[in-house]
């Protein structure tokens, strides 16, 4: 066992991968086999599936996992890393990843996420072990994993895709922080100076909704706190979890994105599926391997951000929704519409996802794949929190209005829009008015935002302009329908957050 190895010696392992290419930047970039996460092979192990709104395998396949996985380490050789998820003592819980030593990589991404371990007694409550190179029968690409909630483990068995790594860690948290009273959004966090006083925003989405993207664009000087997972106690405070950033980086620019730009093109960020010629040169809009290339960078490479992720109370939660029709740039919600919006959880689905999302309409609650219970469980919790929390939700497309980018006269919403509207939520600058259709307000007015891209702000009036008030309503309709049916899968869900789209 090669036992929490320091970077230097981290690098040596990952630049003798076969799979591992040198950037311009002295950054390793590993090309793996498996692309996004696998959804479709993750099983939560219990002989009670109908405690779960997920897949299910009973515990004697459970058992018949594990053995083989035991069986095949011990004839290899593995890497352990410790650390914490969560800094702050009410959230910290300690968690080992172990992975084949071939997969160097996937152990120093994790390392860079993790809080260091503090002492020598170290023991781990979550335990995550991946075998890359172990294959099972009976599993779609003979690939698993297995998540026993029981003993906090993941089982990974055929995947080298970083993610898992992460995920197994941060599905158990979603679990333990539910336990004692909170919620865990999957939620960046930031810190907006104003002449108000600073002003702390939690912002929700599917991954490559522009969650990382919100969480790091500067506004008056921002700072982030958090990446991606966040602990909202009824206490009011928040709290982060991880040191550091797993970021999509398909169509990465430094104009764009300077801050991002600048920490993954650093020495010490990992790269994961980015297209990178023989010369060592780096082309984020390349898809040779996917377009779901990530990098991994520390919260240390970011300028201004806040080391301890922790805030005493959070003022406002963006719901992050990449629409292609007429979901406004930004809307203001009652508690009510905020819980069912979140439980909804609207997005067009990236590369993140993987093939099986990329592209298409989904609907997943709190736009959190890795919420390992009963979701309607989240959309209470969020209601109770909200009744006892005086913080303001807000609804924002990250998209196009009007229809996709191959219909003549749809616009854009662009990043310059979004960090506009994010400003003018922290400084109380935006006008509202109440939206006829669906109840909740919609921005009249917002400082930096053109009066030509009004319409982003209200599609209603792009709809008529374009003499396609008939479509417009048609959607209206469809969608009020399809959010009813939505949220009575949920048996748990409080009857009252279904009425808000009666």
């Amino acid at each position: 066992m090669i036992i929490d190895p320091d970077f230097n010696y981290l690098r040596e392992l990952i630049f003798q991968q076969k799979n591992v290419i040198k950037t311009e930047f002295n950054n390793p970039d590993a090309i793996t086999k498996v692309k996004a996460r696998s959804a479709k092979n993750t099983y939560v192990v219990t002989d009670q599936p109908s405690d779960f709104d997920v897949q299910t395998i009973p515990m004697k396949e459970g058992e018949r996992i594990e053995k083989l996985q035991e069986e095949f380490i011990k004839n290899h050789e593995m890497i352990i890393i410790n650390g914490y998820i969560g800094y702050d003592p009410m959230v910290r819980v300690p968690a080992q990843l172990m992975v084949q030593k071939e997969y160097a990589n996937v152990a120093a991404m994790q390392k860079t996420l993790y809080f260091e371990p503090e002492d020598n007694d170290f023991k781990p409550l979550f335990r995550i072990i991946m075998t890359p190179d172990l294959e099972i029968d009976g599993y779609n690409d003979k690939r698993v994993i297995a998540v026993y909630l029981d003993s906090y483990t993941t089982r990974v068995i055929n995947s080298d895709y970083f993610g898992e790594s992460k995920k197994g860690g941060l599905r158990m948290w979603n679990k333990y922080i539910y336990d004692k009273g909170g919620l865990a959004l999957h939620a960046g966090c930031k810190i907006v100076p104003t002449e108000r006083g600073e002003k702390s925003f939690l912002i929700i989405g599917l991954s490559g909704t522009g969650k990382t993207t919100t969480t790091f664009t500067d506004q008056n000087g921002s700072q982030p706190v958090q990446d991606d997972f966040v602990a909202l106690m009824p206490d009011g405070k928040a709290y982060g979890t991880e040191r550091g950033c797993f970021a999509k980086t398909y169509g990465l620019t430094k104009e764009n994105e300077p801050v991002i730009y600048n920490a993954v093109t650093k020495e010490t960020s990992y790269l994961e599926n980015v297209t990178v010629d023989e010369n060592g040169k780096v082309d984020f809009f390349g898809k040779v391997h996917s377009e779901n290339g990530r990098a991994v960078f520390s919260m240390n490479d970011i300028p201004n951000a806040k080391l301890v992720p922790v805030l005493d109370s959070a003022d406002f939660l963006l719901i992050l929704n990449r629409n292609e029709n007429i979901i406004p740039a930004v809307a203001k919600l009652t508690r009510e519409q905020a819980v069912a919006y979140f439980m909804l959880g609207e997005t067009t689905g990236t590369s993140a996802g993987g093939k099986a999302e990329e592209g298409k309409f989904l609907r997943i609650p709190g736009t959190n794949p890795f919420f390992p219970i009963r979701q309607g469980l989240q959309g209470n919790r969020l209601n109770d929190l909200l009744k006892k929390i005086p913080m303001e939700v807000y609804i924002m497309n990250t998209g196009r209005v009007g229809g996709k980018e191959d219909v003549p006269g749809s616009k854009k919403v662009k990043i310059a829009h979004s960090s506009a509207i994010v400003k003018g939520i922290a400084e109380g600058t935006i006008k509202w008015i109440k939206d006829e259709d669906f109840g909740y307000e919609v921005a009249e007015f917002v400082p930096g935002i053109l009066e030509e891209d009004k319409d982003i702000l209200q599609p209603k009036l792009l709809y008529k302009k374009q003499n396609r008030l008939d479509e417009y309503y048609e959607i209206v309709k469809r969608l009020k329908k399809e959010r009813v049916e939505h949220l009575k899968k949920y048996r748990d869900l409080d009857e009252n957050i279904i009425k808000v789209f009666h």
